[in-house]
């Protein structure tokens, strides 16, 4: 007989593998269950049978075992894997904060599900831009093979943080943090 996951399902195998932290979905390889009806939205709004979650601590207990493989998004538990739908990155970044100046400056994201995450060669910040409209999508990794939307007013405050620098023999415009530079855009196309 074979059973249908839940969310409810999912989230007591989440709670019980968790225990406080991030449980080692790294070390799970359960067999594929099947696909949930749950999908995160751009603006980083997690749904269930089309109905928002309401309720941020299941929204983060949920982030905290999911997982990309593929280009493809799931939760996973030790012995279920199920396929959820991600419109965009599964997280937003809504905020940050700047340690140092310059080139010494630390720059903290914080996600909408409650992770922290120090921009820089580990975790790096890229930016894709629409080649249409020229608009552009920040991202911040933040753990595993998972990002975070940089949402639109911590992205203008980072514009202010700004510098031009050489990057691959062209002058770029973009940040620095943890010594790292970032480029956004390169310079030329900014006069």
């Amino acid at each position: 007989m074979t059973v249908k996951p839940s969310a409810d399902d999912i989230a007591a195998a989440a709670r019980a593998a968790s225990k406080g932290g991030l449980p080692p979905i790294h070390k799970w390889n359960p067999p594929f269950c099947g696909d949930l009806d749950m999908r995160i939205a751009r603006d980083g709004t997690w749904f269930y049978n089309g109905t928002p979650i309401g309720r941020a601590p299941l929204v983060r207990l949920f982030s905290t075992i999911l997982k990309r493989e593929d280009g493809k998004y799931f939760l996973v538990t030790p012995v279920e894997k199920v396929g959820i739908t991600v419109d965009d990155a599964p997280f937003v970044a809504i905020d940050f904060e700047v340690v140092g100046t310059e080139e010494d400056a630390v720059l903290t994201f914080q996600t909408n599900v409650g992770d922290q995450t120090a921009a820089g060669p580990e975790h790096p910040i890229r930016v894709i831009r629409d080649p249409e409209s020229g608009e552009p999508s920040p991202y911040v990794h933040v753990r595993d093979d998972l990002e975070a939307l940089i949402d639109r007013k911590s992205f203008y405050r980072l514009i202010d943080l700004g510098q031009h620098q050489d990057h691959d023999g062209v002058s770029w415009f973009g940040i620095m943090s943890s010594g790292q530079f970032f480029p956004i855009i390169p310079s030329a196309e900014l006069e």
